[in-house]
C-alpha cells in the first residue's frame, strides 16, 4: 500500500518535471528562432539575446501559468524602474562629459542604480535579479560600443525589448499546445493527497482496535512511508498555490471554479497528532469514544473519497464492529480519567481533519468568513497596493548595500579583465541574490559547477554541430530537460541548474561571438571574478556560513517559543495563538533547511558539523510546534464553547487557567534556560550576533549557570503537579458543564480538555528531549566549557 502511494507520487513528480522541461525548451526555442532568424530591423531591437533566455528561465522554470503571469509581472516592474534609472544615468554622463564610457564610470552607475532598486522591501525578489541583469548590460554595453550609443533613450529601450522577448515567450509556452494551469495540477495532487490521507487514517483506525501492541506498532510504521509521501505532496502543492493566486481571477470565467484543496488544510498536522496518540499508547482504551469515533471517522472517511472523486471510501474497521464495541456501553457519560486522554486526543485530531470545511465545525466564528472574503481580494490588487508602498527597513539597507557593492565591484574587474566579455562577472550574481541570509559557500559552490558543466556541454555542442550550425540549437533540448532535473537534485540545487541550463544556451544560442571554446574560458574567468566579488563581500559584511545560520536561528526559535508559551490562556479575547503556532512552525522548517545547507557545506578549517545533535533538536522542536498547534486549536474551541453558550464563563476558565499559567511558567522559564545556554555556550563562545539582544546580565557575565537553570526548568515533580492538578480541575469544570449544556456539546467540551491535558504531558517530555539535545550539543560545540551537569 504505502509502495503504491510512493510509486504514485514518484510518477506525478516526474510527469512534473517532464512537463517543465518540455516548456522550458519551447520557451528557449521560441526565443532561439526569434533571434536567430528574425529579420535584420527586428534583431536590432532584440539586441540581447542572451537576457531573453535569461528571462525566459528565470519564469518559467518550474513554472505554471500562474507563475508565468507573476513573472510577466515582475520582469515589467523591473523594466519600469530601470528604464528611468539608467537612461537619467546616460543623459547625466552626456550632460557632464563628452568622453566614452569608463570601466570605474559604468561600475559606479551600476552601484548607485543597483542600490535605489534593491532599497525598497515591497518588490518582489525575481523583479529584483531582473532589474539587476538589466543594469549591468545597460552600463557594460555602453562601455563595450559606445561609439554606437547615440541615445539614451534608444538603447535601454532595447534590453527592455529583449526582457519582453523572454516573458512572451515564457507565456507562450505555458499556453501551446494547452493551458498548463496550476488549478489542475493542484487538484491532481491533492486527489493523490486524499487517497494518501485516506489509507493512513485507516492504518490508524486499525491501530486503534487491534489488542496487541506488536500489530499496532506494525501499522503505524506501515504508515509512515505514506506520511513522509503526504508531506512532500504539500510541499509541491503549496508551490503550485502561489501560481493558483494568479490564475483565479481568469478561472473564474472559464471554469466553475472551486478550491481544490478546501476542506484539506488541517489534514497532515491532524494526522501527526494521531500518530502521536498511537505512538505515546498504542492500544489504548476507547470505552468512551467508539460511538463517536464510527461517525467522526466515517464522516472524513466519506470526505476524503469525495476528494478522490469516489462515491464512498473503504473502512478499515467495519461498522458492525463499531455497534458491537459501543453497544455495550452506558449511556450516561463517564468522567474521563488519565487512561482516556490518548483516545480522546486522538478523537480531536480525527475532528480538526476537516475543521475547513462544513463537515465538522463544532462551534462557528463569524470572524472566519470576514477573514476568508478579504484573502479573495485579487492578487493583482494586492501586489499594486504593496508595490506603492515603497517600505524600506534597517535589513534592506544592508541588503541594498551588498548588493550595490558587489554589482559595482563585479563589473568593475571583469571590465578590466576582457571588455568584450565584461557583461557576465556583473551578470553571474545579479541573478543570485536573495533578501534572507543565506549559506555563501554553498551558492557559490553550485553556481560555479553548474556554470562549468553548462559551458562544457555549449563547447561540445558547437563542436559536434560545426558544419550544421544552423541546427545546433537542437542540441539544448536534451540539455533543457536535463537540467530542469538537475534544479532538483541535492548537489546542484535550484541554482545550479539554473547556472547549468544558461552556461549552455548563452554558447548555443547565439552566433557572431568568435570561437565557442575561447568564448567559453572567457565566460568561465568573468563567472569566477563576479562570484569571487559575491563571496568576499559577504564576508565582509556578513560573513555567514550554514553552520552559523543553523545557530543563529536555534536561538531566534526558543524567542518565538517563549512568545508562545506566554500566550497559552482560555479567553475569547486572546488573538492571534493559532498565528504564533504556525510561525513557529514556519522557523522550525527553515531551521531544517538551513541544516541541509550545513551538511553540504564545506567545513574547510572549522569542526565537523554536529549533524545528528541538530536533527534530533529540530525534530523534538517540530513535535512541540506541532502539540502548541494542538493546544491552540482546544484552546480556542473552549474559549468559543464557554463564551458562547455560558454566561459565567470566568469561573469555568480560571479552573483552566489557574493549571495553564503553572504550565506556561515552567515552559517560559525552561526555554528562556533554553536561550540563555545557546546564546552563551554556542553564539558568545563562537563570537556569534544572535539575531536578538542578549540580557544585559549576560553581557556582564553575571547569570547563573546555564546548566543549573536547565536543570530547575525540568523538575518532573512540579509537572506532574500541575498535570494532576488539571485533571482534578477538569472533573470539576465537567461537573459544571453537566448541569448547563446538553449531552453532545457537554462530550465535546469533556473531549477537548482531555486533548488539551495529553498535549500538557506530550509537551512535557519534549522539553526534556530538547534539555538533553542541547546539552549534547553543548559538549560537542564547546567542549572546553564549563562540564554540564546531568
Amino acid at each position: 500500500m504505502a509502495t503504491t502511494m510512493v510509486a504514485k507520487r514518484a510518477r506525478a513528480m516526474w510527469w512534473m518535471r517532464l512537463h517543465s522541461a518540455i516548456r522550458t525548451a519551447l520557451a528557449c526555442t521560441i526565443v532561439g528562432c526569434v533571434t536567430l532568424y528574425s529579420p535584420p530591423s527586428l534583431a536590432k531591437q532584440l539586441a540581447f539575446p542572451s537576457f531573453s533566455y535569461v528571462t525566459s528561465i528565470f519564469i518559467v522554470s518550474d513554472a505554471t501559468l500562474g507563475h508565468a503571469l507573476r513573472g510577466c509581472w515582475h520582469a515589467c516592474l523591473a523594466t519600469i524602474q530601470v528604464m528611468p534609472l539608467s537612461m537619467l544615468g546616460l543623459w547625466l554622463h552626456g550632460y557632464v562629459t563628452t568622453n566614452d564610457f569608463s570601466p570605474e564610470v559604468a561600475a559606479l552607475m551600476v552601484a548607485v542604480s543597483a542600490f535605489l532598486v534593491a532599497l525598497p522591501a515591497s518588490t518582489d525578489l525575481m523583479c529584483k535579479r531582473i532589474a539587476f541583469g538589466q543594469l549591468v548590460i545597460v552600463y557594460v554595453d555602453v562601455v563595450i560600443h559606445g561609439v554606437y550609443v547615440n541615445s539614451a533613450v534608444l538603447h535601454p529601450l532595447r534590453i527592455g525589448s529583449s526582457t519582453a522577448l523572454g516573458a512572451v515567450a515564457s507565456i507562450l509556452s505555458l499556453l501551446l499546445p494547452y493551458p498548463w494551469l496550476a488549478y489542475h495540477e493542484v487538484r491532481n495532487l491533492y486527489k493523490i493527497y486524499a487517497e494518501n490521507a485516506s489509507k493512513r487514517i485507516n492504518l490508524y483506525l486499525k491501530a486503534i482496535h487491534t489488542q496487541d501492541d506488536q500489530i499496532a506498532m506494525e501499522l503505524i510504521s506501515q504508515a509512515k512511508p505514506s506520511a513522509d509521501t503526504g508531506t512532500k505532496l504539500l510541499e509541491t502543492i503549496k508551490f503550485l498555490e502561489e501560481g493558483l493566486q494568479w490564475e483565479k481571477p481568469w478561472l473564474r470565467f472559464l471554469i466553475p471554479y472551486t478550491d481544490p484543496g478546501h476542506g484539506l488544510q488541517n489534514m497532515e498536522v491532524s494526522m501527526k497528532g494521531m500518530e502521536m496518540a498511537l505512538t505515546s499508547y498504542p492500544s489504548f482504551l476507547t470505552r468512551m469514544i467508539d460511538e463517536e469515533l464510527f461517525k467522526v471517522s466515517h464522516n472524513v472517511l466519506m470526505f476524503l473519497g469525495e476528494k478522490m472523486g469516489q462515491d464512498r471510501s473503504i473502512f478499515a474497521v467495519t461498522e458492525g464492529e463499531f455497534e458491537k464495541r459501543s453497544s455495550s456501553l452506558p449511556h450516561e457519560p463517564i468522567l474521563p480519567t488519565k487512561l482516556d486522554q490518548p483516545a480522546l486526543f486522538f478523537l480531536s485530531c480525527l475532528k480538526m481533519c476537516t475543521s475547513d470545511s462544513d463537515t465538522i465545525i463544532p462551534i462557528t466564528d463569524q470572524r472566519s468568513g470576514d477573514a476568508m472574503e478579504s484573502n479573495n481580494r485579487s492578487c493583482y490588487e494586492r501586489v499594486c497596493i504593496n508595490w506603492t508602498v515603497p517600505m524600506i527597513n534597517e535589513r534592506m539597507v544592508i541588503f541594498a548595500f551588498k548588493c550595490s557593492f558587489s554589482l559595482g565591484l563585479a563589473v568593475l574587474l571583469g571590465l578590466l579583465f576582457n571588455t568584450e566579455n565584461g557583461y557576465w562577472s556583473g551578470l553571474t550574481i545579479a541573478l543570485s541574490f536573495v533578501t534572507g541570509k543565506q549559506a555563501i559557500f554553498t551558492e557559490a559552490n553550485a553556481r560555479a559547477q553548474g556554470t562549468a558543466i553548462g559551458s562544457v556541454y555549449g563547447v561540445l555542442g558547437c563542436t559536434i554541430f560545426q558544419k550544421a550550425a544552423h541546427i545546433r540549437f537542437l542540441s539544448l533540448l536534451p540539455w533543457i530537460i536535463f537540467t530542469t532535473f538537475l534544479r532538483h537534485s541535492r548537489m546542484f540545487t535550484q541554482a545550479g541548474g539554473t547556472a547549468a541550463v544558461i552556461g549552455s544556451l548563452l554558447i548555443l544560442g547565439r552566433k557572431s561571438y568568435g570561437p565557442p571554446s575561447e568564448f567559453a574560458i572567457y565566460r568561465l574567468t568573468e563567472a569566477f571574478i563576479g562570484l569571487a566579488c559575491f563571496v568576499v563581500v559577504e564576508l565582509i559584511m556578513q560573513p555567514t556560513s550554514s553552520a552559523t545560520l543553523v545557530k543563529k536561528h536555534l536561538y531566534l526559535i526558543q524567542g518565538t517559543l517563549k512568545d508562545c508559551t506566554e500566550h497559552m490562556i482560555v479567553d475569547s479575547r486572546q488573538k492571534g495563538l493559532m498565528e504564533k503556532q504556525r510561525n513557529l512552525k514556519s522557523q522550525v522548517q527553515d531551521l531544517e533547511k538551513f541544516i541541509k545547507d550545513a551538511v553540504l557545506e564545506p567545513s574547510f578549517w572549522f569542526s565537523p558539523f554536529p549533524i545528528t545533535c541538530y536533527q534530533k533538536l529540530q525534530k523534538s522542536l517540530s513535535t512541540m510546534a506541532d502539540v502548541l498547534f494542538f493546544m491552540a486549536y482546544d484552546i480556542e474551541f473552549l474559549s468559543q464553547a464557554f463564551d458562547s453558550y455560558y454566561p459565567d464563563r470566568k469561573e469555568l476558565q480560571q479552573y483552566i487557567n489557574k493549571d495553564l499559567q503553572h504550565l506556561k511558567n515552567a515552559l517560559s522559564s525552561a526555554v528562556s534556560c533554553f536561550e540563555k545556554t545557546i546564546s552563551i555556550r554556542l553564539l558568545k563562545a563562537s563570537q556569534i550576533q544572535p539575531e536578538q539582544n542578549i540580557l544585559n546580565d549576560l553581557e556582564e557575565g553575571n547569570s547563573s549557570c546555564p546548566n543549573e537553570c536547565i536543570i530547575s526548568s525540568t523538575n518532573d515533580e512540579e509537572m506532574e503537579m500541575v498535570l494532576s492538578s488539571f485533571l482534578e480541575h477538569s472533573r470539576e469544570v465537567c461537573g459544571k458543564v453537566r448541569d448547563i449544556a446538553g449531552i453532545e456539546l457537554r462530550e465535546t467540551i469533556v473531549g477537548f480538555l482531555c486533548s488539551l491535558e495529553f498535549c500538557m504531558s506530550f509537551l512535557e517530555r519534549e522539553v526534556r528531549d530538547i534539555d538533553r539535545g542541547i546539552k549534547d550539543l553543548v559538549r560537542w560545540e564547546d567542549p572546553l566549557g564549563e562540564p554540564i551537569c546531568s
